[in-house]
């Protein structure tokens, strides 16, 4: 068979082959993420699924990504190139090498994120690489503080090699045990991630050996220019121009309700779009900067969802169109010793604003502003049960999406940096912490009245079964996400902090670092409401009602907001009153 591949490899790959090699890369990668979370220790990887698999060309362009983290469309296809000019002039990569980093300013992200990355050979020859990069819970750095530089964010690991021809390095195994609280869950998501790499090398080998090397990679070629196709037609499709907008964020933990201003700039013509993100915000002094593979990816995440938001396999032929002008120095592309312990939060801002931006040039696919962030509160202490130290992570906790205008915005989803994860299971969290979720329910009238209505958040109370101590980074409590075409704002994200039986609301934001709690006292965190589309007056009448009976809205807020008049007895309508309402000024 071999030999009959080998006398075929002249020919043009066939639809068929080509329909083949798509499905089986995507099944590659969908078998790194099984096995990745099987054996994983930690719930922000097997529950939360804070992680993202891949396979690359022996170049380092994407060919499939397995999706935790959208916003590492970029970041782990960079890592690759990094590593492979790093080990240019260093004996370079051979069979049985699996490469490591954490390096902050190469991922993009943070220091818990740590990129393994194989090499896969064939008949010698390179011809691909698979990666993994997941979160762990500790690496090492500050817990409740604020940051200031990279150096107190935890251990950095530069470009290495974790295993050499095979030889795994005990050295490097050692000094990361040195330097995590929790040796044994740091090194248990390490040898998942080197299972999840090992993976991915071993069923792309067999896809090779079954169809041939150059079969499959000339369909992935064509895979590619099948989606830079779609990418252009669909860039053609958005009227020429110039587009700009402007948000903010709430401050950078340090210079409190000093506001943060994110503006982008985007050009269309033809079939190109060129979106320039240098006029978003200077590198900040508090933890919120990304780097600069992340602010690629802000632009890249955006012009997928408008472009080719259904292809598959996510592979780099969707970006061949998109030019992004990207400065050094930004809170999205921040250099040493900047902090970047909260990387995330700041450029799933950046996406919305981008969709703003282009609001009034294709109305029909863009959605108002989201929650735009994890809404995480971490807690740390010592178990009453077994006297050992952890770290907890309660969330991400799920908010409100944006309207279309089209429909209604989706409820208690996870914000887009984070895409496919999860909402953290409550029964997970109350048996292995010490800690009682008291409630955890939608947050009435979060979502942004519109004629499409912002969907809705949530809010969660946890109480503390024994002292522990409570920290959150979370944003935009102040800056809320915006409505469009008529649409208004939905509810910030928020948090409160009850002692005995009283609640403390009056936050100035909803940043708070390691806030000691005792047994029985308790934090409540609100995720925010998406903004809302269209006038909310123009609602239809019917599905106010149905808000009200669903709790999603409130009398008072049907009657305010959406100028419905209903009867709490009854659930209906006030006929006269609401043409009344309708018909006012506003």
């Amino acid at each position: 068979m071999n030999e009959r591949l080998a006398a075929d490899a002249g020919l043009e790959v066939d639809p068929i082959t080509v329909e083949i090699v798509r499905n089986g890369v995507l099944a590659v990668t969908e078998e790194m993420k099984t096995n990745l979370m099987r054996t994983a220790y930690n719930m922000i990887i097997y529950e939360a699924l804070d992680f993202t698999v891949g396979l690359f060309t022996a170049t380092g362009e994407t060919v499939s990504i397995g999706l935790g983290l959208p916003m590492f469309i970029r970041g782990m296809s960079e890592t690759i190139k990094a590593k492979i000019r790093h080990f240019e002039t260093r004996g370079g990569i051979n069979p049985g090498d699996i490469l490591v980093t954490n390096d902050a300013y190469v991922t993009g992200s943070h220091l818990n994120h740590v990129t393994f990355t194989m090499p896969i050979f064939h008949g010698g020859e390179l011809v691909a690489f698979t990666c993994c990069m997941a979160h762990w819970i500790d690496i090492g750095g500050s817990i409740g503080t604020v940051t200031t530089d990279i150096y107190s964010e935890g251990l950095q690991i530069p470009i290495l090699k974790y295993q050499n021809a095979g030889v795994v390095s005990q050295d490097l195994l050692d000094i990361i045990a040195m330097n995590v609280r929790l040796p044994d869950l740091g090194l248990g998501d390490l040898r998942a991630q080197v299972t999840a790499v090992t993976t991915g090398e071993r069923r792309f080998l067999e896809l090779l050996n079954r169809y041939g090397r150059d079969a499959v990679t000339q369909s992935i070629r064509v895979i590619m220019d099948h989606t830079e196709a779609a990418a252009r037609a669909n860039t053609l499709s958005i009227p020429d121009g110039v587009y700009e907008a402007e948000s903010f964020m709430d401050d950078d933990g340090i210079e409190i309700g000093k506001r943060i201003p994110i503006r982008v700039r985007v050009e269309v013509a033809g079939d190109q779009m060129t979106i320039d993100l240098s006029d978003v915000s200077r590198q900040v002094r508090g933890y919120y900067n990304s780097g600069i593979t992340t602010g690629y990816a802000c632009a890249q995440v955006a012009y997928k969802c408008l472009t080719t938001p259904t292809d598959y396999p996510v592979n780099d032929g969707s970006f061949r169109s998109l030019n992004v002008i990207m400065p050094a120095g930004t809170v999205i592309s921040a250099q040493r010793p900047a902090p970047m312990r909260w990387w995330m939060t700041f450029p799933m801002t950046v996406v919305d604003t981008i969709f703003k931006a282009l609001a009034s040039a294709i109305p029909d696919r863009v959605i108002a502003g989201h929650h735009a962030d994890l809404v995480t509160s971490t807690l740390h202490g010592v178990s009453p049960t077994d006297g050992r130290f952890y770290i907890a992570a309660i969330g991400p906790v799920g908010g409100g999406w944006g309207a279309k205008s089209s429909e209604d915005g989706v409820s208690v989803t996870v914000c887009i940096n984070d895409g496919d994860t999860h909402n953290s299971p409550t029964e997970q969290v109350e048996s292995k912490y010490p800690v009682m979720i008291e409630k955890y329910e939608l947050r009435r009238d979060s979502g942004g009245p519109g004629r499409q209505r912002g969907g809705l958040g949530a809010e969660i109370v946890i109480q503390a079964l024994a002292p522990l101590s409570v920290n959150s980074t979370i944003e935009r409590s102040h800056c809320l996400p915006w409505g469009l075409h008529g649409g208004h704002e939905g509810a910030g994200n928020a948090i409160a902090l009850r002692t005995g039986k009283v609640w403390d609301e009056n936050m100035p934001n909803a940043k708070i670092a390691s806030h000691r709690l005792k047994a029985g006292e308790a934090y409540r965190v609100s995720s925010g409401g998406g903004g809302g589309f269209g006038d909310p007056r123009e609602r239809p009448v019917a599905d106010v009602i149905h808000d009200v009976a669903e709790g999603y809205v409130s009398v008072e807020a049907a009657a305010r907001a959406y100028g419905v008049a209903i009867d709490p007895a009854s659930g209906q309508a006030d006929e006269a009153r609401t043409r009344a309402l309708r018909a006012a000024p506003t």
